[in-house]
């Protein structure tokens, strides 16, 4: 029974923040051209890798969702330092993970993970558009090959002009139906799994013991390497890295964790490594790796110079919304999730709209 209160806990904090989310995915999806990302990230340098980070950051993807749109982009001409940038920030950090972070961890937290996830992303753009001796000769090739794979695709210039054309109202729809479908599929499952795993932790692990892994280096260096290989999203993620916080663990190694996890995955290597090569898949991993840790080990050495509590911040802010929001956010969310559901509001909407019109 504790475990199932620590679980619910947890949804009704986190409930609001998450459908707010949704809400800025929705927009991000409904009015942001695949087009203008390509111009925005387009070449290899630092200013490429820096926007390709910069515009990854508040996408709604997960770390295979964004696999195909890096791609993409590589494949209409941006480098393999700007790919990978776009690659690592935007499973690392959403507006969904965001808001979610902001609920169970706190301000100080979430201005962490923001800034962490793009110093990763331009550190490990930088180092891979190093190891690239030929990036003007490979940005050609990708630019002669991007109209073969857009026309075939469905990918590129045409899918902006689309997108363009269509009514700004019809995207909204589109973008919010997006958000509150695909990708509340897409993340569902790993988000109540998440927060299990949270509350068997609040339950189970003795705070002792979680606080004898403390931080450090080493501390550090375990997190990453539990994180890279796993498939966890940023919002799943974030359940679980509240409860080691409370339990004890640094804010430096939970964010390291929190760095590490969302943004690789066994899918994620495969298909990086096919598109890149061995050379640059060693880079990209060294360095999520080496800058996490650097990340982590800054962020406890910020913490002890400052006094700020993480901890207690957490704490704080599920103070600020009232109860009967965070159950009828979480209600929604429920009603949403389960797809018998949803299409069963889906048939209450549609047979309530002719009514309304009139």
């Amino acid at each position: 029974m504790q475990t199932i209160g620590e679980v619910l806990s947890l949804a009704l904090a986190a409930a609001p923040w998450l459908v707010f989310g949704f809400l800025g995915a929705g927009l991000i999806k409904a009015l942001v051209p695949q087009e203008l990302l390509s111009r925005w990230v387009g070449g290899n340098g630092f200013g490429a890798i820096f926007r390709a980070a910069l515009t990854g950051a508040p996408l709604p993807l997960c770390s295979c969702g964004a696999i195909p749109t890096a791609l993409s982009l590589r494949r209409q001409g941006a480098g393999r330092g700007p790919t990978t940038a776009f690659l690592v920030s935007t499973p690392g950090v959403g507006v969904d993970s965001v808001a979610i972070t902001y609920a169970v961890l706190g301000p100080f937290m979430v201005l962490m993970r923001v800034l962490g996830a793009l110093v990763t992303a331009v550190t490990t753009g930088l180092l891979v558009a190093a190891t690239d001796r030929d990036s003007r000769a490979a940005s050609v090739v990708a630019g002669t090959d991007s109209g073969g794979c857009g026309n075939a695709c469905g990918g590129g210039h045409d899918h902006g002009a689309v997108h363009v054309a269509t009514p700004v109202g019809v995207r909204l729809r589109q973008g919010i139906r997006y958000a509150f479908t695909d990708l509340l599929d897409d993340i569902s499952a790993w988000l109540l799994a998440g927060l299990l795993v949270a509350g068997l932790i609040a339950t189970f692990a003795p705070p002792q013991a979680l606080a004898g892994l403390g931080g450090g280096i080493w501390a550090m260096l375990l997190m990453a390497v539990i994180g890279i290989p796993m498939y966890i999203c940023a919002t799943a993620a974030t359940p679980i890295a509240a409860a080691m916080l409370l339990a004890g663990v640094s804010p430096g190694t939970v964010l390291v964790f929190l760095l590490a996890g969302p943004v690789t995955s066994l899918a994620t290597l495969g298909a990086y490594r096919r598109e890149m090569g061995n050379r640059a898949l060693l880079t990209y991993l060294v360095g999520i790796l080496v800058s996490a840790i650097l990340v982590g080990l800054s962020v406890d050495a910020l913490i002890r110079a400052t006094g700020v509590d993480p901890g207690g911040q957490a704490g704080m802010v599920r103070e600020l919304l009232p109860a009967w929001l965070e159950w009828t956010a979480m209600v929604l969310l429920l009603v949403l999730a389960v797809r018998p559901l949803r299409r069963a509001l889906g048939r209450i909407m549609h047979t309530l709209a002719p009514v309304a019109s009139a």
